[in-house]
């Protein structure tokens, strides 16, 4: 089985790699009646919530950019095979030279470290956002959290540690490597970022976690998941930007979007559709 799905924008080899895939149960959408979801999944000729976890590798220039890293094996044995994705691309982790963590979710940086906490990519950079990097760090914040939660903290804490002589702070706007930008989608997780890339008259747009079921919240973008730290933001930042990009019909892809991810987004209803990637 093929792992990856590659286009070309503008001088980029741009590839999609599925590290892995899973089913979402209703009660992740707050909020949202069950026969709304089962409304929507038969709109769409589904019958489970599905999901993909994505990672992206960018070639341009000399460079070798890895967006997000997957869950390694904390999700079971559907997930975890970056390294498999890596190597039907030629490539290897010591060839990686910047990472971009779009969040510090596990699902996004457990892959870029062993289970023991060493760097899997030992001669990368890695860039986040101080809001990100910040609220992570702070011990105070998962105090009384569920421990699932703190958890995830101690995850995100590893990758910070793992890569602290490598760490470099993304503003809003600022370029990672020529031509890829952050861009701050407030909501999911504090400092969650989006990221555009331009090259040679194209473009594409990570779009980071604003979706994670397309099933459910590109036809109906009000609705929630439990995994979005402040709900009523993350939904607004859905809405914003998939009308942006209902607007210009910019190619975009995300964390979450099934193979081969390569996305556009049409007007619907009061919603949208995914269309041809052409």
């Amino acid at each position: 089985m093929a792992r990856t799905v590659t286009t070309q924008i503008g001088d980029a080899s741009v590839s999609i790699i599925t590290d892995g895939a899973t089913e979402f149960g209703p009660d992740l959408f707050p909020g949202t009646a069950p026969e709304h979801i089962s409304a929507l999944l038969q709109q769409a000729g589904e019958t489970a919530i599905a999901t993909n976890f994505n990672a992206v590798l960018i070639r341009q220039g000399g460079r070798v950019i890895l967006a997000d890293a997957g869950p390694r094996n904390l999700f079971g044995p559907s997930c975890g095979h970056l390294g498999e994705g890596l190597a039907e691309l030629g490539v290897g982790p010591d060839q990686v030279d910047t990472l971009l963590a779009t969040h510090l979710h596990p699902d996004h940086v457990a892959g870029m470290i062993t289970p023991e906490g060493a760097a899997v990519f030992p001669n990368a950079t890695l860039y986040v956002t101080e809001a990100e990097r910040a609220f992570w760090s702070e011990d105070a914040n998962f105090q009384g959290a569920l421990s699932g939660v703190a958890d995830w903290a101690k995850l995100a804490q590893a990758v910070l540690a793992a890569y602290a002589d490598r760490l470099e702070i993304l503003a809003d706007g600022g370029e990672a490597a020529p031509g890829l930008s952050g861009f701050a989608l407030p909501g999911h997780t504090p400092g969650h970022f989006g990221w555009r890339l331009d090259s040679g008259g194209a473009s594409l747009v990570h779009v980071g976690d604003i979706v994670h079921a397309p099933a459910l919240q590109v036809p109906d973008p009000e609705i929630a998941i439990s995994f979005d730290l402040d709900s009523a933001t993350a939904r607004d930042t859905r809405k914003r930007l998939l009308d942006m990009l209902a607007s210009d019909g910019t190619l975009f892809t995300g964390g979450h979007f099934l193979h081969p991810a390569f996305n556009r987004v049409a007007r619907k209803g009061q919603g949208y559709e995914l269309v041809g990637a052409g």
